[in-house]
């Protein structure tokens, strides 16, 4: 069974860090294309960060880049999304996504 978990969100002051994590199983993630998408209330779910399963070549919403990061660990078959510099325009849900396969989400906010 395809499954995502992610964790890792939470309450974050602004120019402040997070990590956030997102577990695969019943396949090899780097066999497949992944992205973190994220949606704030009242909007449409965007796209954040994307990597390719063509040797790790990554992709950024222009409203992220240079302040997030997505990566992979293949031993433990997960996904981070290293997020640093945070502003309160960063705050959503955070999904991870392959394919038609969802995980449940994980909230960050960025708030004083």
């Amino acid at each position: 069974q395809v499954q995502l978990v992610e964790s890792g969100g939470g309450l974050v002051q602004p120019g402040g860090s997070l990590r956030l994590s997102c577990v695969a199983s019943g396949f090899t993630f780097s066999s497949y294309v992944m992205s973190w998408y994220r949606q704030a209330p009242g909007k449409g779910r965007e796209l954040v960060a994307r990597m390719l399963n063509d040797g790790g070549r990554t992709i950024y919403a222009d409203s992220v880049r240079g302040r997030f990061t997505i990566s992979g660990d293949n031993a433990k078959n997960t996904v981070y999304l290293q997020m640093n510099l945070l502003k309160p325009e960063d705050t959503a849900v955070y999904y991870c996504n392959t394919g038609p396969t969802w995980g449940q989400g994980t909230q960050v906010t960025v708030s004083s």
